[in-house]
């Protein structure tokens, strides 16, 4: 019986994860979240009670908390994991369209947002990561898979001029980094530690209505990015579209083939969009 924890389990994204994964009885599915009613209410009123899902109240940033549910979940599976996906991350409007020089100009506002950011997107999952490795290391499939984004590509970056949301694709590159970091250690011991982009998802913060005049130039920019980095592009995915392939990339890749530490996108290769 597969088991599996999700971060960020209360919406968007880690929602789908949550809903798509307990759709097989057979699974265990332990979603964390920081709102566990509200979360209880959801998958009772949504999912009818679903029994293989069990909701654990943790804010990544609270290593207590995050200690809390490693054991609650350790007793829930008899002290084992088989896949962790980290995907909580702070997502702000605050750097979404403007570039770090723009930002630059008030100087204790960066300070805060990219410590924030740091907090939460990076050291708060490297707290988790190691207090769910023990589990990890006792589960059968041994997979931990980082929700990243293409935006922290230093290709995309480059060629394309994609200079929004800077202070998030940071947070998103070093967390890359510290998932290579933690499978050069661990791939050993049979780990299997991946980055994957979860695509361009429409995960109900998109709204532009609010954006200033320079906020939605760079909005217009960022666009005209995406679509001559891929001309196909039409738009935001769903984030059960999303899932279901990030989750069929999970499936396919494995330490034999040489992807320990890889940043691959939601289609299994460097295609972002």
């Amino acid at each position: 019986m597969p088991s599996y924890a999700i971060t960020g389990a209360s919406r968007g994204l880690g929602w789908a994860f949550l809903e798509e994964i307990s759709n097989d009885s057979s699974n265990t599915v332990i979603g964390i979240v920081r709102d566990k009613t509200a979360t209880d209410k959801r998958v009772k009123d949504e999912l009818n009670g679903r029994p293989n899902i069990t909701i654990l109240q943790a804010d990544i940033t609270d290593y207590a908390a995050l200690k809390k549910a490693a054991e609650d979940t350790s007793k829930i599976t008899g002290g084992h994991l088989d896949y962790l996906i980290a995907n909580a991350a702070l997502v702000s409007k605050y750097d979404g369209y403007d570039g770090i020089g723009t930002l630059g100009s008030d100087p204790d506002q960066l300070t805060a947002q990219f410590n924030a950011y740091m907090t939460t997107n990076v050291l708060g999952n490297i707290h988790l990561y190691n207090l769910f490795m023990p589990l990890i290391l006792a589960g059968d499939a041994k997979k931990v898979t980082a929700i990243s984004t293409g935006m922290a590509d230093l290709d995309l970056v480059n060629e394309f001029a994609t200079y929004m949301g800077p202070l998030y694709a940071m947070s998103k590159a070093a967390m890359n980094m510290v998932t290579a970091k933690f499978s050069a250690q661990y791939k050993k011991e049979g780990v299997l530690f991946v980055s994957i982009s979860p695509g361009f998802v429409d995960t109900g913060n998109n709204d532009v209505s609010n954006l200033s005049p320079e906020q939605m130039e760079g909005l217009q920019a960022m666009v005209a990015s995406f679509q001559k980095y891929a001309p196909h592009f039409k738009g935001a995915i769903t984030p059960q579209e999303s899932v279901k392939a990030v989750l069929g990339v999970i499936d396919k890749l494995s330490l034999d083939q040489g992807h320990g530490g890889a940043f691959l996108s939601h289609l299994g290769t460097k295609q972002w969009l």
